[in-house]
């Protein structure tokens, strides 16, 4: 097996979390009499940490301090309602307990706030990873490899025996920051046509691809 541990993203590549996110976005959004986004918006302005994600789905011009009153917004409604709609992606589950069942070690690093990547992780894969890491202060998100080097320093797992599971353009750089191999899904928030502009090389097209290329 070319692979002691796998690093998954979250968002876009074990779970379909863009209803939830849209749901919060627009919430917040309606609470400062903002006009609401599209999910498809959404799905474009996702990936990149909350903040980001407030950026964009605000009008342009909007100063700094109700910027960060609708990412207040956003995150207090997120916090209660993230499993509202999120479901894993149909067949994402038998891939993990394929891959752990052969002796695969599996952690989590999102750019999704830390406070909502733990209970999403537990409650739709509980015992699955052994680390999982999202957004905190203090900490570079991804593309900069910090929380994917640390969960590789947990895992005691080489470079070269380690690989990267994401679907974006930002999941590729944070491989290749992080010095590991990178596999990008095409069930997620990006097109794979965009990706691959972007440096991605290797894709799963559906979880029976993905389960292949994680156990060759």
């Amino acid at each position: 097996m070319r692979y002691d541990a796998a690093i998954f993203d979250l968002d876009g590549t074990l779970l379909d979390t863009l209803d939830d996110l849209a749901a919060s976005t627009n919430h917040a959004l309606a609470a400062y009499d903002l006009p609401p986004r599209t999910t498809d918006e959404v799905r474009q302005f996702v990936g990149n940490g909350i903040m980001n994600l407030i950026r964009l789905a605000t009008p342009d011009g909007s100063d700094a301090e109700l910027v960060k009153a609708v990412y207040d917004t956003f995150n207090e409604h997120y916090a209660a309602h993230h499993l509202d709609l999120t479901a894993p992606y149909p067949g994402i589950e038998q891939v993990l307990d394929d891959v752990r069942g052969a002796g695969m070690r599996c952690c989590v690093v999102s750019n999704k706030g830390d406070y909502a990547v733990g209970p999403l992780v537990e409650h739709f894969f509980p015992g699955v990873f052994e680390v999982a890491r999202g957004e905190c202060e203090g900490i570079r998100r991804k593309p900069a490899p910090d929380t994917v080097l640390s969960c590789m320093k947990a895992l005691n797992a080489a470079p070269e025996r380690c690989v990267y599971v994401g679907d974006s353009e930002v999941d590729v750089a944070c491989a290749a920051n992080a010095g590991i191999d990178c596999i990008i899904v095409t069930w997620g928030f990006r097109d794979e046509e965009y990706v691959r502009a972007q440096g991605g090389m290797t894709f799963a097209h559906n979880t029976g691809e993905l389960r292949s290329l994680l156990l060759a």
